[in-house]
């Protein structure tokens, strides 16, 4: 379903009424979260993918990372994870459910969480990802909400993953630029929320999955009643990315990210379309995007750099919403 479709889903689904579910499925958040008590809350989140890679381990490790990325996007903590599995257990050996399982599980660990089940149930083809369940202090929760006039934004990993995977099944992609591109998406944003809660500048968040950069992009200008101007030639590039897009590759949810931001973004000046393209490129466990104060933008970013978060990098700034547009590259 297209984005557009899906909003219009929601949007007709009755409104809850506790007020302790302070984020629900209306506000196009990355997770949901429900208030227990004055200094605790629990963040909900789900996410399960189709193979990008043939690797079941390396298979296991990048979809439990997308599925635990949404929690530090609100600026919590994993604490406990279920396994959500389609596996087609006639056609492939149990060795294969056993080294996606071994994937997750790793990271998992990483993540200071539990793996405590899951389900699994019969399917054409292999599907994976993680029902986590973390935790954040009520008053110290990221929504996408809150970017201000004159934050700076900074993007915390490259982009263009999505191309690469889909070019690297007719074997366009060098084996560097992919070993590369499954180092980065297996990465968690564990280090990155840290670093950025400590630092306590953050305002708004969000981390760049399916709809893409400016799709995620354009989520956190609308909720923030704000315009984003974003420098395309500062943003961090997986190698190669934007070279597939050249040669004619694309994905299956370009044309969808397209409809959905195309119609509230201005361009100061012509770019090619393959760059176009990569703006809208559906990323699988991207970076976070995060508004900081402004005055604290380049501090941020090294003390990201310091504690190894090495592609962080400071990509624009927020601006007075500027009509119809949104998203404002240059």
């Amino acid at each position: 379903m297209s984005p557009v479709g899906l909003a219009k889903l929601l949007d007709g689904l009755p409104k809850t009424t506790d007020p302790n579910l302070l984020v629900g499925f209306k506000t196009g958040e990355d997770a949901g979260v429900y208030r227990i008590d004055a200094v605790t809350a629990l963040v909900h989140t789900a996410d399960i993918i189709t193979p990008p890679v043939d690797d079941p381990v390396v298979f296991g490790r990048i979809a439990a990372a997308n599925s635990l990325s949404d929690v530090y996007a609100m600026g919590g903590r994993p604490l406990t994870c279920l396994n959500l599995i389609g596996f087609p257990s006639a056609d492939l050996g149990p060795e294969i459910l056993a080294g996606i399982v071994e994937g997750a599980l790793e990271k998992i660990t990483e993540a200071g969480a539990v793996l405590a089940g899951g389900h699994t149930m019969d399917d054409d083809e292999p599907k994976f990802g993680l029902s986590v369940t973390g935790i954040v202090h009520p008053d110290r929760m990221w929504l996408n909400s809150g970017a201000r006039v004159g934050d700076a934004l900074i993007l915390t990993k490259p982009i263009g993953s999505g191309v690469l995977f889909n070019a690297n099944l007719k074997g366009w992609v060098s084996d560097d630029a992919m070993a590369t591109c499954y180092s980065t998406v297996s990465t968690l944003n564990k280090i990155t929320a840290e670093v950025l809660a400590t630092a306590g500048v953050v305002h708004a968040a969000t981390d760049i999955t399916g709809f893409g950069l400016s799709g995620h992009a354009l989520e956190m200008a609308r909720a923030s009643s704000v315009s984003l101007q974003i420098d395309v030639d500062a943003l961090p590039q997986l190698p190669e990315a934007q070279a597939m897009y050249e040669r004619g590759m694309t994905t299956g949810v370009n044309a969808a990210n397209h409809e959905l931001v195309d119609g509230v973004t201005h361009f100061s000046r012509a770019l090619p379309p393959s760059l176009r393209e990569l703006l809208i490129d559906p990323q699988t466990s991207g970076g976070l995007l995060v508004a900081v104060d402004g005055d604290q933008g380049e501090a941020t970013v090294r003390a990201l750099h310091e504690s190894g978060v090495s592609h962080a990098t400071l990509v624009g700034r927020v601006l007075n919403f500027e009509p119809p547009n949104h998203l404002l590259f240059r």
